[in-house]
C-alpha cells in the first residue's frame, strides 16, 4: 500500500476503489492465524487506515479449490477460517474500518473444487462474497457456471455477491456469452463484476488469451452490457 500510495490516491480521485488481493504464496496459514506475521498485517493495516478512502482486501481467493497452497487438499478449513479471522481483528485493532472485506470463492461447477460452507469465516467477519468462474465450453452459460455456487452463497449469508474474476473465452461466441453474462449478473441482483483481461500462458481451458481487445464484437457487448446494468448499492 505505502509502495504504491500516489497511484492508489489516483484512483481515488477517479471514483475507483481499490481492490487488493491478498495471497499467502509464500506464508504458513496456520502461522498467520498464530500471529506470526502480525507485525507485517499491522504495518499494512495502518497504511490501508491512513489512506482514509474505501479498500476492497480479499485473503486467500478460491481456497475451495485444490490449486493453491492455501486451499483445499493443502490447508484445512478450520486454519484458513482462524487465518481470515485474525487478518481481520488485526485491522480493526489498528482502526482500518475503510476495508470491505471480499470472501472469495470458486464457482463449484469447477473440478477439484469443494463445497464452500466449511471455509465460511461467518458473517461478522465478511462484507462482500466474491465468485469467481469462467465460460471454458462452448455449452456454458450463466446458470450453469453460477448457479449452483451462488444457490449455495445464498443458503449461508444474504452478504451482496461480486463477480470477482471472470472472463468469456474467445473460441466461442463472445458476443452472445457477454451479453449472458451481463444479463445473469443483473437478473440476480449482484455487485458487478471484475473481467480477467489477462493473456495466461496455454495450460487448458482455464488459461486462455483473455483480453477483450483481441475482440471488436466482444468489446461491443461488454460496452452495451455495461451501459444497462443497475449497479445494487450496499
Amino acid at each position: 500500500m505505502r509502495a504504491g500510495n500516489i497511484r492508489i490516491v489516483e484512483l481515488h480521485n477517479h471514483g475507483l476503489i481499490p481492490y487488493v488481493q491478498i495471497d499467502p504464496s509464500f506464508a504458513r496459514v496456520p502461522a498467520i492465524a498464530g500471529g506470526a506475521y502480525d507485525t507485517y498485517l499491522r504495518s499494512y493495516a495502518d497504511s490501508v487506515r491512513d489512506f482514509s478512502h474505501a479498500v476492497v482486501i480479499g485473503f486467500g481467493h478460491e481456497m475451495n479449490g485444490s490449486w493453491y497452497s492455501w486451499g483445499y487438499k493443502n490447508t484445512s478449513p478450520a486454519d484458513f477460517v482462524a487465518a481470515w479471522r485474525h487478518i481481520v481483528t488485526v485491522f480493526r485493532a489498528e482502526g482500518a474500518d475503510n476495508v470491505t472485506w471480499l470472501w472469495t470463492v470458486n464457482q463449484e461447477e469447477r473440478p477439484g473444487t469443494q463445497p464452500i460452507r466449511s471455509w465460511w469465516p461467518g458473517a461478522s467477519y465478511v462484507t462482500w462474497v466474491g465468485v469467481d468462474g469462467y465460460y471454458v465450453r462452448r455449452s456454458d452459460t450463466f446458470s450453469s457456471v453460477f448457479g449452483t455456487t451462488i444457490n449455495q452463497v445464498r443458503a449461508i449469508t444474504g452478504k451482496p455477491i461480486l463477480l470477482s474474476e471472470t472472463a468469456v473465452s474467445p473460441k466461442f461466441s463472445q458476443f452472445a456469452k457477454i451479453e449472458d453474462l451481463f444479463n445473469g449478473v443483473q437478473s440476480q441482483n449482484m455487485l458487478g463484476l471484475v473481467w480477467f483481461d489477462v493473456k495466461q500462458p496455454a495450460n487448458g481451458p482455464y488459461h486462455q488469451d483473455w483480453h477483450i481487445q483481441r475482440n471488436s464484437q466482444a468489446q461491443v457487448a461488454f460496452r452495451f452490457g455495461l451501459s444497462q446494468l443497475k449497479i445494487a448499492h450496499t
